[in-house]
């Protein structure tokens, strides 16, 4: 009897963890399992976040960014979410602001128009005020995120891996931006998504997307590079068969080579759209660019803008010589990472996107605490063995995710800005 007792025992954490199992991997889990993990990760993150909140408000703690209505509303939409509603509310000024020198100073033409806009019309159909509406859209595209990353990440590798990507992703150091208010989420579901379509060859769908994500965040332009390395691909495979019967006829149809030519010429243009944009409302040429720079200010003093220097330009600053060699290190770790071949192994799209994302950061951001968030796009490369080769080291990766964004919580609400 005893025994029988302990098998019984023994056997319900076995029959549990089948259960969570068989959850996970039934034919539904291409949206159970994401939206499982986005759901356990929302309930990390609101607890890192509720109770620094909690802890602030009762000790009277001063937060780094103002906030006229102290709410965990108000907390969730910090930081520059001030200029998205901003917008939402008033829309963007005609007039660059200046200080007295004449000096463009930061405001709203930094921040597309997507997001705000889309909180605008959930306000408007809500009543609820901007920070309420932010929050709740930010969390319904991480949701949205989640999903389509797992499916870009299965459609590239395999369901463990897609599985273990998104709950990094999800749980990770800057997990708690897919529930604040600013328009990160939003554009990682679209870019996701372009990403997607792209793989399955639905390239009408990538110009839709790589659109609408121009006008969400920065970056876009490296989906264009993206489809450039999807159509060379394709048209060395097609090649390379020529001369073979093809079963199902040509292997890239000259309709789908045009298709992928206007696709990227789309996004591309999309891409460099919003400092048109910005000129010609304001009539500043610039504008977008002077914007810009006037976020620089505190950290180099005011610089003119040179391609491929604000890396070096931000070491050198702060850490003289040293600085220098340590971007060169950091580029060649990064190459060397990129060039794995369980990296390439994730495809020419993933890769390709990745490579062409990381030098755009290289060539026009300036590195400071804002770098962990605008990495986010990268997050595809989680399927690599980098992170999942083994089962404790993909544990250890999580853990190490949850443990990095609590510090993160506290650093970048009390100290500075994400």
């Amino acid at each position: 009897m005893t025994d029988l007792l302990e098998t019984t025992r023994t056997s319900e954490p076995t029959r549990l963890r089948r259960t969570v199992t068989a959850v996970l991997e039934a034919r539904s889990s291409r949206w159970t399992t994401p939206l499982l993990l986005w759901l356990a990760s929302r309930v990390v993150s609101t607890l890192l976040l509720g109770t620094v909140y909690l802890l602030a408000t009762a000790n009277g703690w001063h937060f780094a960014s103002y906030r006229r209505e102290p709410s965990f509303a108000t907390f969730s939409g910090s930081w520059d979410a001030s200029f998205y509603r901003t917008i939402a509310e008033h829309g963007y000024p005609r007039v660059l602001p200046t200080d007295a020198a004449g000096h463009v100073v930061p405001n709203p033409w930094a921040f597309l128009p997507l997001f705000p806009g889309v909180v605008r019309a959930v306000m408007s159909l809500t009543g609820a005020s901007f920070w309420v509406a932010g929050v709740l859209v930010a969390t319904l595209c991480g949701a949205g995120a989640c999903v389509v990353l797992f499916r870009l990440v299965l459609a590239v590798a395999d369901a463990r891996r897609a599985r273990w990507a998104t709950a990094l992703f999800a749980f990770g150091a800057t997990g708690y931006l897919l529930q604040v208010a600013y328009a990160e989420s939003m554009f990682l579901l679209l870019l996701f998504g372009a990403l997607l379509a792209l793989v399955r060859r639905r390239y009408g769908l990538v110009a839709v997307l790589g659109v609408v994500a121009a006008f969400t965040r920065p970056g876009v332009l490296a989906l264009a590079v993206a489809v450039a390395v999807h159509l060379v691909v394709r048209w060395v495979a097609a090649r390379r068969a020529a001369g073979a019967a093809a079963v199902d006829g040509e292997p890239f149809p000259w309709r789908e080579r045009v298709a992928v030519v206007v696709t990227g010429l789309v996004v591309a243009a999309s891409g460099l759209a919003w400092p048109v944009v910005a000129s010609t409302v304001t009539g500043r040429p610039g504008a977008y660019l002077d914007t810009e720079l006037s976020w620089w200010v505190g950290f180099v003093g005011r610089v003119d803008f040179t391609p491929l220097t604000p890396w070096f330009l931000m070491a050198g600053r702060w850490l003289g010589p040293a600085g220098l060699v340590l971007v060169v290190v950091v580029l060649v770790a990064t190459a060397w990472f990129l060039g794995r071949r369980d990296v390439r192994s994730l495809g020419p799209e993933v890769l390709g996107f990745v490579v062409a994302y990381v030098a755009y950061l290289v060539a026009v951001f300036l590195p400071q605490q804002s770098l962990p968030r605008l990495l986010m796009p990268a997050a595809p490369l989680l399927g690599s063995d980098v992170f999942l080769a083994t089962r404790r080291r993909a544990v250890g990766w999580l853990v190490t995710g949850v443990c990095l964004q609590a510090v993160a919580v506290v650093l970048l609400w009390f100290l500075g800005f994400p």
